[in-house]
């Protein structure tokens, strides 16, 4: 019988339910989005290109284990983990041997991969060039169309893709920056792949003794292919791989498997997707869960003299409940799979965006199951139902009489209950507060942060009656003085505070968020930049345009008076850990460099000690002469002994290294930047490194220009994604204004007939907006200044937020528009119709 009502109260009040069907639809669009970027991360696929023609691949271990006994009730537990390195692991090329020898195999391909950027005009558009061996051409398999194999170590073969777009052909020089300096090469064949399968990469093909020499790994190989004997099924020739290399670290691929042993990138972009796609999903769920449960607030409000006459009329509590539980389903269901369907598209735009930032590599294929659908309708339905359980709390649970009483004038004071857990909610967002004040890494701040935010707009819900009252307290004298709308507008703050404070909730929420994701990324950035500009003392820096500077250009400029300090960055791991590390040339280091060392001393860095930051330090327990033992970014383990302990670790990174060890074990040993103390002036260094094509000398001024456009070209992807919630949270802000605007037909008809002017009912809106807007520019603001100075507390050391005026200016100016607007199209609307029709219109 209820579901009876539910469906005619719906069909016959499709204005009142149109709000909340709006907050839902966008609520289980955002949820559906984000999974699928999740389930993207989880089971996308990386489909193979250049292992193609290659059904077993062997490769190295890409990750660092660690293995945790416990000891329990006189029980032993055992944990394996697992996680990731920063660069790509190398096999010793003695195993191709023992590969070789296994039965069912009918030829092993050893394989080298390795940085190769063709210099030329037009470069490679979104394809990665990679050098190879122009042995490992059967992998694919590359066939020559034209020319012939490279044998000299000045012979080259590029990729039909490249050699079009360039307009290359035999005979042609190319010059190629690789591991080492820039070097020209005669171009002798053009290869073709079979098929059209590769899409995301390019291959230019050196001689095998060149192609050593760039990979830069003597007695390594990237991986061997393993092509199976006529008549030797795959799945039984990897079976008898994995007999062969019992024992050993090496990893069998065959199928699906040998995508992300190709593309690295894409696999540990897995990673950074499970946890990008988690994060928005549990922030968007936070956000929609207070933005429904408002909307629904709101609507029941809107309802209490249609509630409070079916319980005048013998309607139990728990009949008013089911009423409106069912009809929240109802509409939970129908925005529920509206919005998830529109939510399928928006994920996908969202992954192509990501993948046009680079954020994410194009090799990870989007994928979109039923899971994220599911699981949007899933959680629409159970917000819209919680929803409505909490907003029917008080009309189900009071007298019929009180409420009948109520639905002509509101409460003076919300409940205890609502009061108590206002608090209770405050009390947890300074907890949250004081938390990100101690924590010293972005990964452990970042989501309690905007956790922090939704906790203290949570608050600010619950609160808000009083918040409102105390507004109109505050604000009644200038309100009344400002004319007739002003006195209106102080009326109805003061006696229709639960009405108001539905609309500064979203208000709060969408400044407080806003704020917070704008101004986090540059707080971090610039305190790290200027950390590194007080540690930089070069008088000029060598900057490159392309993946790096090379060795012999810093070796140009070193004299007996000039020093060049050459700075490799990395990843390393410290167990399972992850710390930011560099690699820097020793000689003359405290000419070009000073990161304020606290104990220690840097001239005993060498390639077997090490400089931490006192964050790594306190972390790690260590000081100098204490030893640390880590794993380096291609995964091989190293123990060090810490020389020296600095305070400047946010701009320069938790460990720093000599710049030889570095360079053995990263993909790029080219620098990324080359520090250089010289009395010369920049022309003179530009002269000296003139033959090295894109590398450039540099103020530091400029240098630090430079990395912060880096830094914004980064946070621009944390903006896409917190953007999402954002306009969700803007949406929500019109969606309730209109509501609330809406629904007070009735009460401008009165103050038409009672002598209002509609200019005057309108200034009445224009005044009750900015009036709410005010007071939510203020909690918003004060949440995001307070959550915003503990993070850089936690994060820099001291309570400087990077907020740029203009820009505050610009949100508050965005809230404010959204809040005219919400304001006076729907009164507009709602004045349309003559005052005495619609004051004794049926309700």
């Amino acid at each position: 019988m209820m579901l009876r009502y539910a469906l005619r109260t719906v069909r016959h009040r499709k204005g009142g339910f149109l709000g909340a069907f709006l907050a839902l639809m966008c609520a289980a669009a955002l949820i559906t989005a984000c999974g699928t970027l999740l389930e993207t991360g989880l089971r996308g696929t990386i489909a193979t290109e250049r292992y193609a023609a290659t059904p077993v691949v062997v490769s190295a271990d890409q990750n660092v284990h660690q293995t945790i006994v416990k000891q329990k009730k006189g029980k032993t537990k055992t944990k394996h983990k697992a996680k990731p390195i920063a660069e790509r692991a190398w096999l010793p090329e003695t195993l191709g041997t023992r590969l070789g020898e296994v039965p069912g195999a009918d030829h092993v391909i050893p394989e080298l991969t390795f940085l190769a950027e063709p210099l030329t005009p037009t470069g490679t558009g979104d394809r990665t060039p990679y050098g190879h061996a122009w042995d490992s051409a059967a992998l694919t398999p590359y066939t020559l169309t034209n020319g012939t194999p490279p044998q000299a170590s000045s012979d080259l073969v590029v990729d039909r893709f490249l050699a079009d777009r360039a307009h290359l052909k035999p005979g042609d020089r190319l010059t190629v920056q690789s591991t080492q300096s820039p070097r020209t090469y005669r171009i002798t064949g053009i290869a073709v792949p079979a098929g059209d399968g590769i899409r995301h990469q390019t291959s230019l093909f050196f001689s095998a003794e060149e192609a050593r020499r760039l990979a830069a790994h003597p007695g390594q190989v990237t991986a061997f292919g393993v092509v199976p004997a006529k008549g030797t099924d795959p799945a039984t020739l990897k079976g008898s791989v994995a007999k062969a290399l019992h024992g050993t670290t090496a990893q069998i691929s065959a199928g699906d498997e040998r995508g992300p042993v190709e593309f690295l990138d894409a696999a540990a972009a897995r990673v950074k997707l499970v946890s990008m796609g988690g994060a928005m999903g549990g922030t968007s769920l936070l956000v929609a869960v207070l933005v429904v449960v408002g909307t629904f607030a709101l609507s029941v409000q809107q309802r209490h003299r249609e509630l409070a006459l079916l319980r005048a009329i013998a309607a139990t509590p728990g009949q008013v409940r089911k009423l409106l539980g069912r009809e929240a389903l109802l509409v939970g269901a129908a925005a529920g799979v509206a919005g998830s369907l529109a939510g399928l598209p928006l994920g996908g735009w969202l992954h192509g965006r990501f993948v046009a930032m680079g954020a994410v590599p194009a090799t990870l294929q989007h994928t979109a199951g039923v899971f994220p659908v599911f699981a949007a309708v899933a959680a629409t339905l159970f917000g819209a139902w919680a929803a409505a359980r909490v907003s029917s709390r008080r009309i189900a649970r009071i007298r019929p009489a009180e409420a009948l009483a109520e639905a002509r004038t509101e409460r003076t004071r919300p409940a205890w209950g609502r009061i108590l857990a206002g608090l209770v909610l405050l009390a947890g967002g300074v907890v949250l507060v004081a938390l990100l004040s101690v924590l010293r890494t972005e990964p452990a701040s970042t989501p309690v942060t905007f956790l922090a935010v939704v906790v203290l707009a949570s608050a600010v819900a619950l609160l808000g009656p009083l918040l409102v009252r105390a507004a109109a307290a505050i604000l009644g004298t200038p309100l009344r003085l400002s004319g007739p709308g002003g006195k209106l507008a102080a009326a109805n703050l003061r006696g229709n505070a639960a009405r108001m404070a539905s609309v500064v909730t979203p208000l709060t929420l969408l400044i407080g968020m806003t704020c917070t994701v704008l101004f986090v990324q540059p707080t971090l950035g610039d305190a790290a930049r200027s950390q590194a500009r007080e540690g930089i003392r070069a008088d000029w820096v060598l900057a490159a345009q392309g993946p790096g500077v090379p060795a012999q250009a810093a070796q140009q400029l070193r004299t007996d008076q000039d020093v060049a300090t050459e700075v490799v960055r990395t990843t390393v791991r410290v167990g399972l850990d992850k710390y930011a590390a560099q690699g820097v040339t020793p000689a003359g280091l405290i000419r070009t460099w000073d990161p304020d060392v606290t104990a220690g001393s840097l001239a005993k860095l060498t390639n077997d000690t090490v400089a931490v930051s006192e964050l790594a330090a306190d972390q790690l327990h260590l000081k100098p002469g204490s030893r640390l033992k880590l794993t380096l970014g291609d995964g091989t383990p190293a123990t060090l002994t810490v020389a020296a302990v600095y305070a400047k670790g946010l701009g320069f990174g938790d460990l720093t290294m000599a710049h030889d060890l570095v360079a053995r074990h990263v993909d790029n040993p080219l620098a990324a930047t080359v520090l250089v103390s010289t009395p010369r002036s920049q022309e003179e260094l530009s002269a000296a490194v003139r033959k090295f094509p894109g590398v450039r000398v540099v103020s530091p001024a400029t240098a630090d220009s430079l990395q912060a456009e880096r830094q914004q070209a980064n946070a621009e992807v944390n903006y896409l994604a917190m953007g999402l919630v954002l306009a969700f949270t803007a949406i929500a802000v019109g969606n309730t204004l209109a509501m609330s605007v809406s629904e007070r037909v009735r009460e401008f008809a009165m103050l038409r007939l009672a002598g209002a002017t509609r200019r005057q009912v309108l200034r009445m809106l224009r005044t009750e907006a900015l009036s709410v807007l005010l007071l939510a520019t203020a909690l918003g603001s004060g949440i995001a200044l307070a959550v915003l100075t503990a993070f850089s507390v936690g994060m820099t050391g001291r309570a400087a937020p990077a907020i740029t005026p203009l820009v505050y200016v610009a949100v508050v100016a965005g809230a404010g528009l959204i809040a005219l607007v919400a304001s006076a199209l729907p009164g507009r609307v709602a004045l349309k119709g003559r005052p005495v029709t619609v004051a004794t219109a049926r309700e």
